[in-house]
């Protein structure tokens, strides 16, 4: 049954806020009255929210707002620690926020397109390297501050809390940015992969060289292999071979030349070699093809 839980738990109304490190267990599903971040520190597991499951693993970054209702799957013999970071809306006053000149960019529900619960979960953050330790190190010094209660605590963590924010907010950022760039390569890739079929299929019957395609196309050979497999998933040749036999395929169908000759016509000058690729791919060699292809005409119209 899903439990809603209360702010009195956690935190006091004149500092609403509340923050921990630990190792993550199964946790039922519940929902609660505050703003809850987390980050994963280590391990796996999976977090159910609104219903849905989502793998998450080190580095991840993801909040849960007020109303939403999630919860925690962990493995027996897995581990998962993750920091806890609980806060009420009005943690941050907009007075602070008015003074930082920030107040647009610090509305908690709608900061950063992941907090919004349609697209979050396809666009939540995983962190690595520096983003990673930046965060991690500020996380940990918001609980060592909020342990001690030293003066000026609040203060601190509040500052410390703005700062995390605009952090995410500026990796997000650069997270968006990196995945167009590498929509937009992929297309380019793509569309190089197409434009070289295209050639194959215009000039098939021609003498083909990966070095003169490589020229044409103005990449390496090596690029040039990588491009086609990406999107084809066969080498340069394989397709060429294809693209030819399903040629030669419709003259033994279309026309009475011989073998020999459509295997000229198709770009092969050694006849027995054309036969051999021909067997590989029709399964069945050029007169086998013709022939049997010919009688099964005959059977359906007789």
């Amino acid at each position: 049954m899903e439990r809603i839980l209360g702010s009195q738990a956690y935190m006091k109304d004149e500092f609403p806020f509340w923050i921990n490190r630990t190792k993550q267990a199964t946790v039922a599903e519940h929902g609660h009255e505050f703003i809850e971040l987390v980050y994963v520190v280590q391990g796996q597991g999976v977090h159910i929210f609104q219903g849905n499951h989502y793998n998450i693993q080190a580095g991840d970054v993801f909040i849960i707002n007020p109303g939403e209702t999630h919860a925690y799957s962990v493995e027996p013999g897995e581990r998962m620690e993750i920091v806890n970071c609980l806060f009420m809306p009005s943690f941050i006053p907009d007075a602070l926020l008015k003074e930082l000149e920030i107040t647009a960019s610090m509305d908690y529900f709608y900061v950063h397109p992941f907090l919004k619960q349609d697209v979050r979960f396809n666009h939540y953050l995983n962190l690595n390297g520096l983003e990673a330790s930046s965060v991690l190190t500020l996380l940990e010094s918001m609980i060592r501050e909020f342990s001690s209660r030293d003066s000026g605590h609040a203060t601190l963590i509040r500052l410390q809390m703005v700062e995390l924010l605009l952090l995410l907010s500026r990796y997000y950022a650069n997270m968006q940015s990196h995945r167009i760039q590498r929509s937009s390569r992929q297309s380019e890739r793509v569309m190089m992969a197409r434009r070289i079929s295209g050639y194959l299929e215009r000039h098939f019957d021609k003498k083909i060289t990966l070095q003169a395609l490589a020229g044409l196309f103005n990449v390496s050979t090596r690029q040039l292999n990588r491009l086609v497999r990406e999107e084809f998933g066969k080498s340069i040749f394989d397709l060429l071979h294809e693209i030819r036999i399903e040629r030669a395929k419709r003259m033994l169908l279309e026309s009475d030349e011989k073998v020999i000759y459509i295997a000229t016509m198709v770009g092969y000058d050694d006849p027995s070699f054309f036969s051999r690729l021909f067997v590989r791919y029709a399964g069945c060699s050029p007169r086998e093809y013709r022939t049997g292809s010919i009688a099964s005409q005959k059977e359906r119209s007789g």
